[in-house]
This record gives structure tokens, C-alpha cells and sequence, in this order.
């Protein structure tokens, strides 16, 4: 019988892999790949790692459909081959070893056999045929970007991205790439945060290149930025894909689609009544004055007089409460309301140092903040509709 010979062959080639590696490291990219996978999920395969073993190293990959994450680990490879392992019980176990080298192996029927010591485990996986083929990186047009810069663009803007499902191109924050400068801004309709680092020199990039990134990519990226001294972060894109590589892991992102608003048409122009503050003292009044605003708009309201900036609220359910700031003013008087939860994420995005400069038009206009004495490279606005109160 012809059929029982190929089915031997594929038994043997399923009992292939075999491995070892270093707990410690191996606990690395897990950590590195788990927040990707899918949780709660209807297709049981995105809830495991693809694990693939060649070439004296182990290959990591998790995916959730709209991102994915690959990564790798140096291993002693002693029979190549993949396996799938659900990925949150080999994280959690994984966490609760020894160090020491941990041995795996693929036994039949996609069974995996994990040895560390003493411990002997065997985990229940599901064929390798079922794991989602992920994009490959492409090596064509690929633009360094430095990872410093990055960073500093994702934390000035991530917090105003729309939470809101429905407004979909809101869903991220807009990355724009000019052979000298990157922007990156982001909205949700009530606020915009606008930051440009200049002084760059890209390449691949002539003209002006836009990408929309989808928030839990960014959140994605902030991670690995954080748990990495590379330098530079390789970008490249296709017509459906995002990619972002960081040494040795790479991130992938389904794009998303649509027109981001033209937020140069928000930019106010003539806010021409200005105060600067410093951002330790602004923080703390708003803190204090918003515990008695009004639970659900969080609204506060701004008085700026002669030298002198008064923050109040009053809620009929906690009472009212006022602050005030003495700082030089020589313009008319303006009184104005903002939601006191983004007058706060901005200052938390700048770390509550140095000094800020607050500029208004009048009582129905976007408002602007940004850094008093912000670095040269870096020029970081954000705007805030005023609310009626």
C-alpha cells in the first residue's frame, strides 16, 4: 500500500524538530511576541506561536491578523523543523522555569515536549500547515529612521488618537516623511497633536511620503522602541503592509485605509493672545480644580486676565474650586473652556518640565499649546477645540 509509506514520511518529518536554548532568552522574545497574539479568538491557530528552528537559531512569529510579530533567538538546533505551541500557556510557563537551557521537541500528532531540569512538560499544539503565512519584509525601498526620533514622535501623539471605531482614518497617527524632516500628527476631532523633527536626512525618500498607522501598531512599536538600543528602525510598506524592523524583530501592520483630515486647515493662524506657564504649576491647579468639574465633559474653565491665569470648575454633584497662577499678561482678558483631561495629557507628553506657552484667538477658538523652550530639532503643537460652559 503506497499510502502507508507517505504517511510514515510525514510522521517522521513532524517528529523532526529538536532543540535547545537558553531559557533566559528565549523569555526575551516571548515577551517580545506575546502581545501581538490573539486572545480571545474564533480561529484557534492565532492563539499560537509559529516556532521554527534552522541555521543555529530559533524563529519566533505571532500574528492576530491585522499585525504580526517575528523574531528569533540563537539555539542549538540539533533537528530542524516548526511547530505550533498556544502562546500564552509557553510565556507562562516559560516565566516559571529556572534559567538554564530548555530543551524542545516536536513529538507526533503536533505534540511538544519542553524539558528544563527536573521539569518535563508535554503541550498540545496544532499543525504548522494552519499557521497564517505573514508578510515577508520587503528589502526594496527601505528608509532608516532613527529610533531616538521615533520614540519622542509616538509618545508627543499617540494619546490623541480617536478611540472611536467608527471614525476609522482616526485610528492612527499620520507619519510624514520628507527627505529632511518627519511629522507625525494625530486627532480625535476634539484635539491634534502636530510634532516635527527636522535635521533628518532619510533615505529613499524624495518628495513627501504620508502612512497612516493604526494605533495598536504604534502602541506595537512603542514597546519594542523602548526594549531596544538599535539605533535606526528599517520602515518599508506595500500596497496592503506596513513594516517596521528593529534589529532582529520585525512588526508588520495592516494598513489602514481611507484619507486622514486635513489637519493643516485646523492649524490656528492668529491666536494672537499668548501666556507662558510653567508646567509643573499648570498641572497641579488643573488637577486640583478638575476633581469638583463636572464628571462626564471634565470641562474647566480658563481665565486670563491681567497678570494673572484663574482655572476653575464647579459641578452641582462636588461643589467648585479655583486656581491661580500669576504670570505676566498684557493682552484682553479671555475666558474659555477645555476639557481638562487633554490640557493634562498634553503636559504629561512633555513631561511636565520647563515652561509652557498657552495661545488663544478668542473664546471660540481652538486653542494652542506647545513648549515654551522646546529643542530646536523638535517643534511640537497641539490644538484643542474649546467647549461651551
Amino acid at each position: 500500500m503506497p499510502g502507508v509509506g507517505v504517511e510514515q514520511e510525514k510522521q517522521t518529518a513532524q517528529s523532526a524538530m529538536e532543540i535547545s536554548v537558553s531559557r533566559q532568552e528565549l523569555l526575551r522574545e516571548l515577551t517580545a511576541t506575546q502581545s501581538v497574539v490573539e486572545r480571545k479568538t474564533t480561529i484557534p491557530i492565532l492563539s499560537n506561536f509559529l516556532i521554527e528552528a534552522a541555521d543555529d537559531k530559533l524563529i519566533i512569529t505571532g500574528t492576530d491578523l491585522d499585525q504580526s510579530m517575528k523574531t528569533s533567538c540563537p539555539a542549538k538546533v540539533k533537528k530542524p523543523g516548526a511547530c505550533t505551541i498556544p502562546a500564552r500557556k509557553l510565556y507562562d510557563y516559560i516565566k516559571l522555569l529556572g534559567d538554564g537551557d530548555i530543551s524542545i521537541k516536536l513529538l507526533e500528532n503536533h505534540w511538544v515536549q519542553i524539558r528544563a531540569g527536573r521539569s518535563n512538560t508535554k503541550m498540545v499544539g496544532m499543525a504548522r500547515a494552519n499557521f497564517p503565512q505573514v508578510p515577508e519584509f520587503p528589502e526594496s525601498s527601505v528608509t532608516k529612521i532613527p529610533t531616538s526620533s521615533l520614540k519622542n514622535l509616538i509618545s508627543k501623539t499617540i494619546f490623541a488618537i480617536s478611540n472611536e471605531e467608527s471614525r476609522y482614518t482616526l485610528n492612527g497617527a499620520l507619519l510624514v516623511f520628507k527627505a529632511e524632516s518627519l511629522t507625525m500628527v494625530a486627532t480625535d476631532g476634539h484635539r491634534l497633536a502636530h510634532i516635527e523633527k527636522s535635521g533628518e536626512s532619510l533615505s529613499n525618500i524624495s518628495g513627501e511620503k504620508k502612512t497612516l498607522i493604526p494605533r495598536k501598531a504604534l502602541a506595537e512599536l512603542q514597546s519594542l522602541l523602548a526594549n531596544s538600543d538599535e539605533e535606526y528602525l528599517e520602515f518599508a510598506d506595500d500596497d496592503q503592509t506596513l513594516f517596521f524592523r528593529i534589529g532582529h524583530r520585525t512588526l508588520t501592520s495592516r494598513k489602514l485605509t481611507g484619507q486622514f483630515p486635513n489637519y493643516e486647515a485646523v492649524m490656528p493662524r492668529d491666536n494672537n493672545k499668548f501666556v507662558v506657564v510653567r508646567s509643573e504649576d499648570l498641572n497641579a491647579s488643573i488637577q486640583r480644580v478638575a476633581q469638583f468639574a463636572d464628571e462626564r465633559s471634565g470641562a474647566i474653565k480658563i481665565r486670563i486676565e491681567q497678570n494673572e491665569l484663574k482655572i476653575s470648575s464647579s459641578s452641582t454633584d462636588s461643589g467648585e474650586s479655583e486656581d491661580v497662577i500669576e504670570t505676566p499678561y498684557n493682552f484682553d482678558a479671555i475666558v474659555v473652556g477645555f476639557n481638562s483631561a487633554y490640557l493634562l495629557d498634553f503636559l504629561k507628553a512633555t513631561g511636565n518640565a520647563g515652561e509652557v506657552r498657552l495661545e488663544f484667538k478668542d473664546a471660540q477658538s481652538a486653542g494652542q499649546m506647545r513648549p515654551e523652550d522646546g529643542a530646536d530639532d523638535y517643534k511640537y503643537r497641539y490644538i484643542i477645540m474649546p467647549m461651551r460652559i
